[in-house]
């Protein structure tokens, strides 16, 4: 029974996810949410209560996923700090390619400003992991294995060049040189040339000559 209602549950923010990076937070209903992933509308508000605690549920689940994998690297002791650097970009990269929605509607939710209790959420929920990177970073600075760097501005590199390319399929296809009909995303030598990218990027900003 507990499974059943944990499907059912990531069945509505699935449903949820869709309809936000399509219509935005405002303009999806719990009505619109229920139709799409073929529930009653009195078995979300059971679940969530409102369409508030629908997203900070939808944000939380999506963070913990993330959280399991950054702390599986972390804590490899087989691997060096350059080595955890390397599997939190292919990490990252790979999830935020194949969650692409859910990206979305947290960038769309965090350019507003009407919703600043949702915005506060977010925040919460999702800098913790960043917090991991940067003490895997700090931590190759103690062992003088790294430069002296800016760590929070490292990961704001990090994601700031996936956001470029996830934000706009238009923007990237210009940068990229590609026909209109190209879905970068679904690309698998693609996603690998911006994980190479990135990993270029910080082996020669991070590493000590």
């Amino acid at each position: 029974m507990i499974a059943a209602m944990t499907d059912k549950k990531i069945l509505i923010i699935n449903a949820a996810v869709e309809l936000f990076a399509e219509k935005g937070f405002e303009g999806t209903s719990i009505r619109d949410i229920a139709t799409k992933a073929n529930v009653n509308i009195a078995m979300i508000n059971y679940y969530f209560g409102s369409k508030e605690k629908l997203f900070e549920c939808m944000v939380e689940q999506k963070a913990a996923y993330t959280k399991g994998v950054l702390e599986e690297i972390v804590n490899d002791k087989s691997l060096s700090e350059i080595e955890k650097i390397d599997c939190i970009i292919d990490s990252y990269v790979s999830r935020l390619f194949s969650n692409r929605m859910f990206h979305r509607v947290i960038h769309q939710e965090m350019m507003l400003s009407q919703r600043e209790s949702l915005q506060q959420a977010i925040v919460d929920v999702l800098s913790p992991n960043s917090f991991v990177i940067k003490n895997v970073i700090e931590g190759g600075i103690k062992k003088g294995i790294f430069r002296k760097v800016d760590s929070a501005l490292v990961i704001a590199t990090l994601v700031g060049t996936i956001n470029q390319v996830l934000l706009s399929k238009k923007m990237c296809n210009k940068l990229l040189d590609k026909d209109e009909d190209y879905v970068p995303y679904e690309d698998a030598k693609f996603k690998k040339r911006i994980s190479d990218h990135l990993k270029e990027l910080l082996h020669s900003y991070l590493l000590k000559n």
